[in-house]
């Protein structure tokens, strides 16, 4: 079953935290889900709200992981928000404040940095929407840089928006590759074909078969794609983070909107 999509974070903020008898700080944020027309807030032992914040896309990737991260800290920051600390190598060589970076293919904007780490801030819808929130310290991370014009372009048009999550239902393993197999909602999984691009975590995997009355895809890892994603470290019952490829959606927007006719197209030939 997918999980509800209420959920209750265990992040431990840096401020305002009350004792338990043990002497540990104790934190209690939960993320509510309500009707959109509603705000969106997060309620701290404060008492304090926050804002949703907006989300925009402004960047791309290629879903091929350039190297895994490990989560140095996360919880609320001083300004209120939450931050995501993560130690990495490669996606530093050449980053800046307000860069673009994919986080199991969530795309996150570098708020701060040095030569072994760097901090991205996350928004509460980005922990609704995402397996984000199952982070905790230590936690491997896949992580791409956004895609430059003069990039190589390995792997399929990734935007980083997360369309939700999926649940691994079974990892099987046949010679050196893995097979993997996810349960996915049905509004997701009429976009996701056989053969077809998806990103699980932000890896661009090509999908092998789709299970439509179990609401499951799978799809195979080779022996070097393990050792290079997170994936592989998941167990039987964890989320993932699913991107549809958007071609899927554009071609249902037209076709239910009215904007492409069959019989135009036949009119025009």
């Amino acid at each position: 079953m997918m999980a509800a999509r209420t959920h209750c974070i265990n992040l431990i903020p840096k401020v305002c935290l009350p004792q338990s008898r043990t002497g540990e700080s104790v934190t209690n944020l939960r993320f509510d889900c309500v009707s959109n027309s509603s705000k969106l807030s997060l309620k701290t032992s404060c008492g304090r709200h926050h804002r949703r914040q907006n989300l925009s896309i402004r960047s791309v990737f290629t879903g091929i992981v350039e190297e895994m991260g490990e989560v140095k800290n996360l919880g609320m920051a001083d300004h209120g928000g939450f931050d995501l600390k993560i130690g990495a190598r490669v996606v530093l060589e050449d980053v800046k404040l307000g860069d673009s970076i994919a986080v199991n293919g969530t795309c996150l904007t570098v708020t701060e940095f040095n030569e072994e780490e760097f901090t991205v801030g996350l928004a509460p819808e980005t922990l609704r929407k995402t397996s984000l929130e199952e982070l905790k310290k230590g936690s491997p991370v896949n992580l791409e840089r956004a895609l430059q014009p003069v990039s190589r372009m390995g792997g399929h048009v990734v935007q980083g928006h997360v369309d939700g999550t999926g649940v691994i239902e079974s990892m099987e393993v046949e010679g050196d590759s893995l097979w993997v197999k996810v349960k996915a909602d049905k509004g997701l999984l009429k976009y996701i074909v056989p053969k077809g691009f998806v990103a699980v975590d932000g890896t661009s995997l090509t999908v092998v078969d789709v299970f439509d009355e179990e609401s499951c895809f799978n799809f195979m890892m080779v022996a070097y794609t393990q050792q290079k994603v997170v994936i592989p470290t998941k167990s039987i019952g964890q989320k993932v983070n699913l991107e549809v490829d958007i071609m899927g959606k554009y071609v249902e927007r037209l076709l239910t909107s009215g904007g492409f006719s069959l019989n135009r197209a036949e009119e025009k030939k």
